[in-house]
């Protein structure tokens, strides 16, 4: 009986098991959307709607949860900056499953996994002081050079 037994065994062992799963995670945080199969991505569901919720609370507590399990500080960073931005209105449900047909070979069901389109997050627009920034200097070009330029200009 399996009373009480949460989760999927996959056939794999628990290191197996947790690397497969961190590895699917990290793709379709890299990619938008993986393919896998129906019994893997039914797994991993759950685990990526609970780190899109953790993400949205953008504290330091929270990144460090996600990254003790993705180890990838690259996609941990790009769930907290760009994708989970885009729930900040959605309750749960960050993730859709398609069904593909079947496998070739196999017959294991096959589907595409992605994150349910979110609103854009719009580019915050630049501040007075950051648009009126002083202009770089060359290597070559001193100030007085720089100074001449703009006589001539005005002239």
């Amino acid at each position: 009986m399996r009373h009480r037994v949460f989760g999927r065994k996959l056939n794999r062992d628990v290191k197996a098991r947790k690397a497969l799963f961190k590895n699917l995670i990290n793709a379709l945080i890299e990619h938008q959307e993986i393919k896998t199969t129906e019994a893997k991505a039914k797994a991993i569901k759950g685990l990526v709607d609970k780190f899109v919720s953790r993400a949205r609370k953008k504290d330091l507590h929270s990144r460090r949860l996600v990254f003790s399990y993705l180890q990838n500080k690259i996609m941990v960073n790009k769930l907290f900056e760009e994708i989970a931005p885009r729930f900040k209105n959605r309750p749960s449900g960050f993730t859709r499953i398609i069904k593909l047909g079947r496998r070739r070979g196999d017959a294991a069901m096959m589907v595409k996994m992605e994150f349910v389109e979110g609103q854009e997050v719009e580019e915050k627009p630049k501040t007075k002081i950051e648009s009126e920034s002083k202009p770089v200097l060359k290597k070559t070009e001193t100030k007085s050079s720089q100074a001449a330029k703009k006589s001539k200009k005005e002239k």
